[in-house]
């Protein structure tokens, strides 16, 4: 197939186009995890897949327990499904943990103080009913005799949760709550063997980002090739020819038809986190604007047939959301109207657009 062809299965999986599913769980689970360091970027990225249904919804499906985030892969927060948490710390999120000593002699900490962290953080959590804001729990680390100077709170707090003892729960106003993960996760659910797991996260992965290549899936992980390969031979993905670039896909979004339409997603997406090679949906220069300086932080995007066609800033205001465009392309007005309302739907705004 073309690469037009390809992208537009791509959009099915992504859940852009026509399939869609029930809820904010589904939706988890389908990606197996979606990037979520910038909170209102995957609140949104949920919504976006979720035509209808407002902000509150949203953080109110995420009280739920079934879904949680926390740092499963690439030192990277992500929303997992709470029953997968465990099984994917041992699997991706353990590699981020192998240059922990280099980092820790950096920071003027030790195996005896980090392990220290994480009862001290265990015991106030418990305490304090459950769940304490990312202040609380920084207190919690001073009063136990743990300085949090510099980057030694925030190592801390991502040690504990890499470690499986904590992750992060739904703000408590504009604060990070954490909480124990083990409290939080109703059902548990732990693969066979390593080997199982490779199978559910690549098939996990191909169905909702496919067709794309073993290389993409590796760079989502972080895991070795070869186990990335593995993964991919085990699953019941389907091979496909792109334009002379092998690539795997869920068999059953070989069947959709064309994608169409215009969406407007935030930084963090999936749609552009989730590969290593961007190409299919911007060009080069496209992507040195939707990601300035190669610095890691992704601008929100407009997108048309599965291609950027500009990015977007948004200002909440008490009357209005105004939402600047800085077109990459032919964007008219009315077409970034169009794309940008179901976003300001979703937070509850009249929408104001501004072309820069």
């Amino acid at each position: 197939m073309d690469a037009n062809t390809a992208l537009s299965l791509r959009m099915t999986s992504l859940l852009l186009g026509s399939r869609s599913r029930p809820g904010v769980p589904e939706i988890v689970e389908w990606f197996g995890a979606m990037q979520a360091q910038d909170l209102n970027s995957v609140l949104w990225s949920l919504g976006a897949r979720l035509p209808g249904v407002t902000l509150p919804e949203v953080v109110a499906a995420t009280e739920e327990r079934t879904v949680v985030r926390t740092w499963p892969m690439r030192g990277t927060v992500h929303l997992v499904p709470s029953a997968d948490a465990h099984w994917m710390l041992d699997l991706t999120g353990v590699r981020a943990l192998t240059g922990v000593a280099k980092r820790w002699e950096y920071l003027g900490l030790d195996e005896k103080t980090a392990h220290q962290a994480m009862d001290v953080l265990a015991a106030a959590i418990t305490a304090g009913g459950g769940r304490l804001t990312r202040s609380a729990c920084l207190a919690a680390l001073t009063d136990g005799g743990i300085s949090v100077e510099g980057q030694r709170g925030y190592h801390l707090l991502w040690y504990v949760s890499q470690r499986g003892v904590t992750a992060i729960a739904p703000n408590e106003g504009s604060e990070q709550t954490f909480v124990l993960l083990d409290e939080w996760v109703t059902r548990r659910f732990t693969p066979a063997s390593r080997d199982e797991a490779l199978t559910i996260l690549a098939g996990r992965y191909f169905r909702s980002h496919g067709p794309t290549t073993v290389k993409d899936f590796a760079g989502w992980t972080g895991l070795p090739v070869g186990d990335a390969r593995k993964g991919v031979a085990a699953a019941k993905l389907e091979r496909v020819d792109v334009d002379g670039v092998e690539m795997w896909a869920d068999p059953e979004v070989l069947d959709a038809g064309p994608v169409t339409g215009w969406w407007a997603l935030p930084g963090f997406d999936e749609y552009m986190l989730g590969y290593k090679d961007r190409s299919m949906m911007a060009t080069p220069e496209q992507v040195a604007k939707i990601i300035p300086g190669g610095n890691g932080v992704f601008q929100s995007t407009l997108v048309r047939d599965g291609r950027v066609m500009a990015t977007w800033k948004r200002t909440l205001g008490k009357k209005a959301v105004t939402v600047t465009v800085l077109p990459l392309a032919d964007v008219e007005v009315e077409q970034a109207t169009r794309a940008l309302e179901p976003y300001a739907a979703f937070v509850g705004l009249p929408l104001v657009v501004k072309i820069g």
